[in-house]
């Protein structure tokens, strides 16, 4: 059953920016009715229901959990100095999440956390992470989706399903979309999906590769050995024949442009970094016989914008601890659950990001230990764990901003309708925060 064409409406807004996922898709058009989202064209049904639902569940109004327990609606002067306060008064804070938000809303958070010695990390720390260290070690590979469209003739997911967490991937991008290279389209590209589960992007491959779960670095080592010209000698591999193995290496071997991507399936499993630092040598190994790159499927809108932001700034991509005047990072010292399951902060402030659906169950106990603070759009988990509420406006819809897609390419995000009254962007609410630490500062030196 086809859903019926939204007619009802007065104004349309083209050329704009889905803020779901790390595709960044820069070709929505927003349809709007007395200055209202009441529809949206090209985006999937994930970056649609995000847009137009934007009521259910929206934080309104600055809010103080009270003496009972229970969060009331208070000023914005109020709000903003109980959370300065809080955040000069603490010793070891944490300012985490900034996957959702601009990169000018990042920058104003470093200046926050450089004056106020906090650690500042963001999701990469429990997802992505491995494959940052990877690259640290290894290096990258990289390429942009737009090489991929216009030159890639054999595409291969591993550990990831861009059909269910990036619908748009394969038909902007990837599979279908014709490339000037590839002016047929999906006839002239090869899809492979190499995963443990049979899954919707396999579904629309060419083949499916399936093997054993956790045993990923064995058959990562076992398409370099081959590559190498080594003589494989067991029946399978992972869970692979050697038959299979050997016939991927050749049509790696043989296309005219490869393009790989992987996602969290590879680095949650207990190779962990170590996969990534594999799949990078393998594709290194590769372009002495064909040309072939690599990128991670990133998750929220601007997550690598913040490892792009952090590098830029302080030299780290995440986890940049302020505690001594100067940058540090450690992974397993500097990072947020190692840090919580430690117990070490006493101050916690989550920017557009809900440790309360992403942290493990140990470290978010913590977190009911100590003052939250919560800037968001939306009601969620760490709502119920905040006790301070700031409620800030979506970037791309309600306010402007840069966003970097996947493959670090900057994306100019704009403002299509006017913010909800009493909601403003996380760029003016750390502004405000920071002006404020500023004065108590001041107001320390002058006594």
């Amino acid at each position: 059953m086809t859903e019926k064409p939204i007619t009802d409406y007065d104004e349309e807004i083209k050329n704009c920016s889905c803020s779901y996922c790390g595709n960044n898709c820069d070709d929505i058009t927003y349809l709007l009715k007395d200055k209202k989202i009441v529809g949206v064209r090209h985006a999937c049904r994930l970056g649609a229901s995000k847009i137009i639902n934007d009521e259910d569940q929206r934080l309104l109004n600055p809010m103080i959990r009270n003496k009972e327990g229970i969060l009331e609606e208070t000023t914005w002067d109020i709000a903003l100095d109980k959370t300065a306060k809080l955040l000069s008064e603490s010793t070891r804070p944490i300012l985490y999440g900034w996957g959702e938000t601009s990169i000018e809303a990042i920058k104003q958070g470093i200046d926050l956390a450089e004056a106020t010695g906090s650690v500042m990390d963001n999701q990469s720390t429990i997802c992505h992470g491995a494959s940052i260290q990877a690259f640290q070690n290894v290096g990258h590979p990289v390429m942009t989706l737009g090489e991929v469209k216009n030159r890639a003739d054999v595409i291969i997911y591993i550990g990831t399903n861009p059909m269910d967490d990036h619908p748009r991937h394969l038909s902007r991008y990837t599979a279908f979309p014709e490339g000037f290279f590839r002016r047929n389209g999906r006839e002239d590209r090869t899809i492979i999906t190499i995963d443990p589960k049979y899954t919707n992007t396999a579904k629309v491959s060419d083949e499916w590769i399936k093997f054993n779960i956790n045993e990923d670095y064995a058959f990562l080592n076992a398409l370099r050995s081959i590559l190498k010209g080594n003589e494989i000698e067991s029946e399978e591999i992972a869970g692979v024949s050697r038959e299979k193995l050997y016939e991927l290496i050749e049509i790696m071997k043989n296309a005219e442009y490869g393009a790989l991507f992987f996602g969290l399936g590879l680095t949650q499993t207990l190779a962990k970094q170590r996969n990534i630092d594999i799949l990078i040598q393998l594709i290194e190994d590769l372009n002495q016989y064909s040309k072939w790159s690599m990128l991670p499927m990133r998750g929220f809108f601007n997550v690598n914008g913040f490892n792009i932001a952090m590098t830029s700034e302080t030299g780290y991509p995440y986890g940049v601890d302020f505690a001594r005047g100067y940058p540090r990072y450690m992974v397993g010292e500097t990072t947020t659950i190692d840090l919580l399951n430690r117990r070490e902060p006493d101050f916690f402030m989550a920017v557009a990001a809900d440790p309360g659906v992403q942290f493990p169950g140990y470290s978010i106990q913590h977190l009911a230990n100590i003052p939250t603070v919560q800037i968001d759009t939306h009601w969620g988990p760490y709502t119920e764990l905040s006790d301070i509420v700031l409620p800030s406006t979506r970037v791309g819809v309600e306010t402007e901003g840069t966003a970097y897609r996947m493959d670090s390419i900057p994306i100019y995000m704009k403002k299509v309708i006017d913010k909800q009254k009493n909601c403003h962007s996380d760029e003016w609410i750390l502004s405000e925060i920071y002006k404020r630490i500023l004065r108590i500062k001041e107001e320390r030196r002058d006594n």
